[in-house]
């Protein structure tokens, strides 16, 4: 194994270059770092894109790509059918590249996927540079080899869901803090504050949640008076909020007979949207605040939530493979740090990505219930503490083992612990996350064994042990800890271990899901026979009206868009309870022949608009259109009236 230098900290004040400072640029590093580099981007590469042309999209999320994909004003306000009349209950920018490539490749399953593939690698790569830049190479290429093989970001890179887009531009912003950090130029830490307010259009609030840790790590840290890092904080605080507001400001400002509902809302207001439907209602029992639909706390409640939710038997597996690693890096390298200026690089990287891990931490454990995906947000922190805290052992270690011929003299009597304990400690918690499922139950001697081998390597090391040893020892190390974890990750290649559409989650617990909860794993262009059927029958009758049918809530609407981009009335959103259209809107558009069909379904709640379905047209049997039965879905058409039956 080729010798890694240690970590060095470093340093920039005013733009000038430190005298410590020896990685500013990718050819300062060692010879083995490019070709490290390109070998963790290939294996993310693969693993984010093995089977691309049978993800496992979203049903909702697809339908609405494809949607917007075909039409402008949808791709702008995130419609969920190509004419736009209600949204998606997100805001649409997560999904703007999305329906970007679907509109240029066709709509392909492969397509509407692919961004989600480029977000990850380019986090990967992107998670590199930062940290390179901050705690050396070696620790670079720890945490992106770390990230790659975390088991939710390999599962998650595969899905239409928008954490990939909301992780990358939040490790952009951290970048961007750190540079402002290091050299107290302004341009980064307003640079910072627009990658958040852009990573606020992939999902909102949660964007939100880095700016307490970012204001506070430039205050602690940046160059500079007190006072004037203060109100550069605030200057780059009113970007981010500008940027952040964009989309909502547009759209609050459009009359709203020029844009879509806003679904999730009672009110058609953007921002019952976003601090209500997608904010206050996930924080307390009011599932109506701020305007929101009533019923929508309930509906996505899963049981994540709490004190242990990082490591219970859902959600530990995906993502808490190096939390206590973590946990030690961030301890051993603030303390033993405290008598450095306040400035200083390392302690402040430390500071930061703790920070980030500890406030969705206290965040994910105060809310109603989470998606086990929803914790790859903290993955590119835990990378990176990963990386920067085996980096800070090992220069610490080389330290105290000098070699003869450098020192002239015999070194190193004191052993120093934190290395060989970290490597320990990570493989001990991999059997505790394993334990339970017995999953890699085939990996973990192995696991076992390369930690007994890189141990005793590193602990018997004398001042004459050959540095390729030492090495050795620190490889095989590094491959215990990240055997089982990678294990789980690999196990989402495979369809049964990958989860649900709705839910991505590898291994056991991925299959568990899938099995029981998620609905049949569907793509873009590709219509069930009975969807085939119901298609080319409601086709075949259609006049000139505008819809082809509308449906009770996005359930029923979601394959038939999929499958075709066509006008669909979408009654009462995702939930099936937004109050859109009224019976009074519903019996205009089938006055005026704008909407001819009606599709119900018994698994969804009867809101006015469906009894007035019920109560004003005529029920078509499956037969008409070659089904013999169609489950729990009923056919209506409202242009023969209930009389004329």
């Amino acid at each position: 194994m080729p010798a890694f230098p240690a970590v060095q900290p470093t340093g920039m004040h005013r733009g000038r270059r430190s005298a410590g400072r020896r990685f500013d640029r990718p050819g300062d590093g060692p010879y083995w770092e490019r070709p490290a580099l390109a070998a963790v981007l290939v294996v993310a590469a693969v693993l984010y894109s093995w089977g691309i042309g049978h993800a496992p999209l979203h049903p909702f999320y697809g339908a609405a790509i494809r949607s917007m994909a075909d039409n402008w004003r949808a791709f702008f306000f995130g419609g969920l059918d190509a004419s736009a009349s209600i949204t998606i209950d997100k805001l649409p920018g997560a999904f703007w590249p999305d329906a970007a490539t679907v509109w240029l490749f066709g709509p392909h399953t492969w397509a509407a996927a692919l961004p989600q593939v480029v977000e990850g690698v380019l986090t990967v790569w992107l998670l590199h540079r930062i940290v390179r830049a901050w705690a050396g190479p070696f620790a670079a290429l720890i945490a992106a080899l770390t990230l790659t093989l975390t088991p939710v970001t390999v599962v998650l890179t595969r899905a239409t869901i928008p954490d990939t887009a909301l992780t990358l531009l939040l490790v952009a912003a951290a970048g961007a803090l750190q540079k402002a950090v290091r050299t107290e130029r302004l341009l980064p830490l307003l640079t910072c504050g627009a990658w958040v307010g852009l990573a606020f259009q992939t999902k909102m609030l949660q964007a939100w949640l880095v700016l307490p840790v970012f204001a506070a790590v430039y205050q602690l840290a940046a160059p500079g008076t007190r006072v004037n890092r203060g109100l550069r904080v605030l200057l780059a605080g009113a970007v981010a909020l500008t940027v952040s507001c964009s989309w909502v400001l547009i759209t609050w400002a459009t009359p709203a007979a020029n844009r879509p509902y806003l679904d999730g809302t009672s009110n058609n207001d953007p921002f019952t949207l976003v601090f209500g439907y997608n904010g206050l209602s996930r924080f307390s029992s009011d599932s109506t605040a701020f305007g929101a639909v009533a019923g929508t706390t309930a509906s996505r409640t899963t049981g994540n939530t709490g004190w242990s939710m990082l490591i219970n038997h859902t959600v530990g597996p995906q993502i808490a493979w190096f939390l206590p690693l973590a946990l030690l890096a961030t301890v051993l390298g603030v303390v033993r740090r405290a008598g450095q200026p306040r400035t200083d690089p390392l302690r402040t990287g430390f500071l930061l990505w703790s920070g980030w891990l500890a406030v969705h931490a206290l965040v994910f454990s105060s809310s109603n219930g989470n998606h086990a995906y929803y914790t790859a947000v903290i993955a590119p922190a835990l990378a990176a503490l990963t990386g920067g805290g085996l980096a800070l052992f090992r220069s610490e270690y080389e330290a105290r083992h000098k070699p003869v011929h450098e020192t002239g003299h015999e070194t190193g009597s004191q052993r120093h612990m934190a290395l060989p304990a970290a490597i320990v400690l990570t493989v001990a918690w991999a059997l505790v996350l394993d334990w339970p499922t017995r999953f890699l139950s085939r990996l973990l001697p192995i696991a076992v064994m390369l930690a007994l081998c890189g141990v005793a390597g590193l602990w018997t090391r004398g001042p004459r042990t050959s540095p390729r040893m030492v090495h050795a020892a620190l490889a095989a190390g590094i491959a215990a800890m990240l055997v089982v974890p990678a294990g789980w990750a690999v196990s989402s290649l495979d369809p049964l271990y990958a989860g649900a559409a709705t839910s991505p989650m590898t291994g056991p617990v991925g299959k568990a899901y899938g099995v029981h909860h998620a609905p049949k794993r569907v793509g873009l262009d590709r219509p069930s026979a009975r969807d085939t059927a119901l298609l080319d029958y409601l086709t075949t009758h259609r006049r000139s009206e505008k819809y082809l049918l509308a449906t009770q809530a996005a359930y029923s609407a979601e394959p038939l868009l999929r499958a075709k981009s066509e006008p669909v009335l979408v009654m009462g959103g995702f939930t099936g309870s937004t109050p859109f259209p009224t019976t009074q809107q519903l019996g205009r558009l089938v006055a005026t022949h704008q909407l001819r069909y009606a599709l119900l379904t018994t698994q969804r709640p009867t809101t006015p608009a469906t009894t007035w379905v019920r109560s004003h047209c005529t029920r078509i049997r499956p037969t008409a259109y070659g089904r013999r039965t169609d489950g729990s879905f009923t056919l209506y058409d409202c242009g023969t009236p209930v009389s004329s039956r």
